[in-house]
């Protein structure tokens, strides 16, 4: 991980000239199992972020380290016992408060209009480092700066350079995303990319059927939002269901399980999540409908 962050530092510095990065590594880094391209997205998001936020510059500082995790932090840290490589990422920008610090991994916390992006830097990070087995957490305080430090757990494997990339190992699923807001299918759509899945879109009941019979082979899991103008989301899963009965499907809504929803539910090999959602919601959702056997 040293190479990849000095050369990501190195690339950073030359086109923000106004920003100092400080560097501390630690010389004998315990070995990640990592997939290359996206820590060096990860560390470029961060970057980004912590230069936003020093929009006149300012000082990044940058460390690695190693680092365990023994059974009496487990509590503190949320996570497993064990080796860990420490990143951290630490600005003297504008800071965040407690608010702004709880959602920041939010994918939908986003003042970024449709059609421009959805601000998923940081909600990509997030999901990148949850896809290496890893976690993040950040600190900050207003007019101070902002701390972000990723724990990625240590490998006894030798690691070659190059390999598949672990988002690729771990998922080779494809999903349909039916919602007529384009807000969630933009979302969705860079959520599920992550998380790892292939994805296809529909904004429409009527659409969605006739996506799902062009994909029918390669589609795993629908998720069909509920409420939708012409065709709703019962008529549109009936319809799905009369092509496949075994498909399954992903229900979701900005409302509570309605009774259309429970009937649908108890019906099994099927779920349901309320939007808006984050990464670790629809990530447990997703393996949670894939690992249902078979009726």
């Amino acid at each position: 991980m040293n190479k990849v962050i000095k050369n990501q530092n190195r690339m950073f510095g030359y086109t923000q000239k106004q920003i100092n990065i400080h560097t501390k590594y630690e010389e004998n880094l315990w070995t990640v199992e990592v997939d290359q391209k996206q820590m060096e997205q990860v560390l470029l998001n961060l970057y980004i972020n912590a230069s936003q936020a020093m929009a006149v510059g300012g000082d990044l500082y940058v460390r690695t380290e190693n680092f365990i995790i023994d059974e009496d932090s487990i509590k503190h840290y949320h996570a497993r016992s064990g080796r860990y490589v420490r990143i951290s990422v630490t600005d003297t920008g504008i800071g965040m408060n407690k608010a702004t610090q709880q959602r920041i991994f939010d994918p939908f916390f986003t003042t970024k209009e449709i059609g421009k992006g959805t601000g998923l830097g940081l909600a990509s990070v997030y999901g990148i480092i949850k896809n290496h087995e890893g976690f993040i957490t950040v600190s900050s305080k207003e007019g101070e700066g902002s701390t972000f430090i990723i724990y990625l757990p240590a490998s006894e494997k030798e690691i070659i350079e190059g390999k598949e990339s672990v988002k690729d190992m771990k998922n080779s699923r494809t999903v349909l995303l039916i919602d007529d807001e384009d807000m969630i299918v933009e979302v969705g759509r860079e959520i599920l990319g992550i998380l790892g899945y292939k994805v296809l879109t529909a904004r429409s009941g009527e659409k969605g059927i006739e996506v799902y019979q062009q994909n029918r082979d390669q589609i795993d899991v629908i998720i069909l939002d509920m409420v939708m103008p012409s065709m709703g989301g019962t008529e549109t899963y009936n319809r799905i269901k009369e092509i496949d009965p075994d498909v399954k499907f992903l229900l979701s809504s900005g409302y509570s399980i309605d009774k259309e929803a429970s009937k649908i539910l108890n019906g099994g090999r099927n779920g349901f999540i309320q939007k808006p959602f984050t990464i670790n919601q629809l990530s447990k959702k997703m393996k949670e409908i894939l690992d249902q056997k078979p009726a």
